[in-house]
């Protein structure tokens, strides 16, 4: 399907739904195609040297004369975080909210695009126009200021996009969920609700920053020594909240990390913490006394050129913390992410440092809804249609269910790359695209599945070998073949001596014509050394031959 029909709304996930992040959403109609967000996801371990990865926008890419826009619900990375990397493919005008759009200005000028990249504000609250959809901004509550859920209507009715978000009676930045404007949009008669799932296992409600607040002030304030404090940079809310616990105890509030930095930055910008506590600069931390002092720390995730990971392994310039000092991790772990955390707090714990988690003390609540608000929303909203997103494949069944319940009269299962029509008619499946995911490489953007990325995850496993063949014009040998490994156990040298008898061998089995071949020598060579290794290691390395001919 090229072009989405006048009579027909389409729906299609390209990143967000049966993952947690990186999200990307299209909406087809009258022959447009209109984005809701563009975000990121990180790297795990089985993607060595890669940080960040984010959806392939293949298709729309290919219809990006048919795209009228990309509009961002909100500023976290998972979905703002791919604009700078992908805009130029797409090249569509950007709508978002004040602090989003503070927040993608300033990634969009380390890529030298703030002169490229047309980035419209629109007001909280606000109507706008991106033919043929007319689009309002509703005013949410979730862990960052300015989430927005999206009213998305046309001719076939309205859809209520929820963004990220959760029902919070006291956000402490920001506005609380326009619960009478979802309400109206459930009395006008809403199509169909495209939902976050991330929570929908967790019962009752999510929770309130008010009360972590005031549980951060207790926990600060019982401490001796030096504290360092890690949340998503992100949230705001928790951030000031950190740095109010430091002054209640008597402290300095040091912002360590250039996102924490940067978020404040932001916010002050768009009218937000304009009676956040004076900052002590990173560079003076080191000259205050261990009991005046509170870092806030980027890197909750374990993110290894975070500060709270150059604290831990002693790498950081300016900031220290050893026994008797106390690391907070005021955040949760985002799934694939437990590893990296544990190393984290495994090294933190080695020096001395007390750590202390969610676990321990009420410091964190999720910035999704668990299952009592979800329920309060679809009575409020009253969708024909539930399309759960957002969340791995578990999460999105269990929201189709629970939607089910709420009686729900149709509910749509569709992982990345399943097209959906919602109307007109009972919502169908009706195509499945590709759907695959792209990594920032360095300083390039390359498919996941491509062939650098599948070698080096080759090496990562089993390590590189190489030979070299220096030959005569009738592929003689002039000299003893050498073989390098790398990444490959061999310390007495007998794997070595064993592949260049086996190359030695396969040289004199090949017949004159074979010899003046090169790429059947090459061919040869790398079965040979591969087969060695094989049979001794039980790997099967990375293989390259070099040909000399004298």
């Amino acid at each position: 399907m090229t072009v989405p029909g006048a009579d027909e709304l389409l729906f299609l996930a390209l990143g967000g739904a049966g993952e947690i992040g990186m999200n990307l959403n299209l909406y087809g109609h009258a022959g447009k195609w209109l984005m809701v967000d563009l975000g990121i996801a990180f790297g795990d371990d089985t993607m060595p040297g890669i940080d960040v990865v984010m959806p392939d926008p293949a298709f729309i890419e290919e219809r990006r004369d048919d795209l009228a826009g990309i509009v961002l619900t909100h500023a976290h990375e998972d979905h703002l975080g791919a604009v700078a990397d992908l805009w130029p493919r797409l090249r569509a005008p950007v709508y978002a909210t004040p602090f989003a759009a503070s927040v993608l200005r300033r990634k969009l000028a380390e890529a030298a695009l703030t002169d490229a990249v047309p980035v419209t504000e629109i007001a909280l609250g606000a109507k706008f126009t991106v033919a043929p959809f007319e689009l309002e901004m509703i005013t949410m509550t979730h862990s960052i200021p300015e989430p927005n859920a999206l009213a998305i209507r046309t001719g076939l009715g309205t859809v209520f996009h929820t963004g990220d978000w959760k029902i919070d009676p006291e956000p402490l930045l920001g506005e609380t969920t326009d619960e009478a404007t979802l309400k109206r949009i459930g009395e006008e008669g809403a199509l169909a609700m495209v939902c976050d799932s991330t929570n929908v296992f967790v019962e009752g409600e999510a929770g309130s920053e008010a009360t972590v607040r005031a549980n951060l002030e207790k926990l600060v304030k019982a401490r001796k020594c030096r504290v360092a404090v890690t949340c998503f940079a992100s949230n705001v809310a928790r951030v000031e909240s950190i740095a109010k616990a430091a002054v209640a105890a008597g402290r300095h509030p040091v912002l360590a990390g250039r996102a924490v930095q940067r978020m404040v930055e932001a916010a002050q910008e768009c009218g937000y913490l304009l009676d956040f506590p004076e900052c002590v600069p990173e560079r003076d931390a080191g000259c205050l006394p261990r009991d005046k002092v509170l870092y806030i720390c980027t890197g909750s995730q374990g993110e290894s050129r975070a500060s709270m990971a150059k604290i831990a392994n002693g790498e950081h310039r300016d900031i220290v913390l050893e026994a008797g000092d106390t690391a907070v991790f005021s955040s949760r772990v985002i799934p694939g992410n437990e590893r990296a955390v544990g190393r984290l707090q495994n090294e933190l714990l080695a020096r001395g440092v007390e750590v202390v988690t969610d676990k321990d003390v009420d410091i964190h609540v999720s910035g999704h809804p668990a299952r009592d608000e979800l329920v309060r929303v679809y009575q409020w909203v009253r969708p024909r249609i539930a399309v759960p997103v957002h969340g791995e494949i578990r999460h999105m069944v269990e929201h189709a269910s629970l939607a089910k319940a709420c009686q729900v009269p149709e509910t749509v299962l569709a992982p990345n790359g399943t097209l959906v029509r919602l109307a007109p008619g009972p919502a169908t499946i009706v195509d499945h695209v590709h759907a695959g995911r792209l990594a920032r490489d360095g300083d390039v953007v390359a498919p996941v599945e491509g062939e650098a990325l599948r070698e080096r995850r080759k090496l990562l496993w089993n390590g590189s070998a190489s030979a070299t063949l220096v030959i005569d014009s009738q592929g003689r040998p002039v000299a003893s073949p050498k073989v390098s490994l790398r990444g490959i156990a061999d310390t007495e040298g007998e794997l070595i001596q064993a592949a260049v008898t086996a190359l030695e061998e396969m040289l004199a089995d090949l017949n004159a014509a074979e010899r003046r071949d090169d790429d059947r020598i090459e061919e040869a060579a790398r079965q040979s050394v591969r087969r060695v290794v094989r049979a001794h290691l039980g790997k099967k390395p990375l293989t390259d031959v070099h040909i000399v001919r004298i």
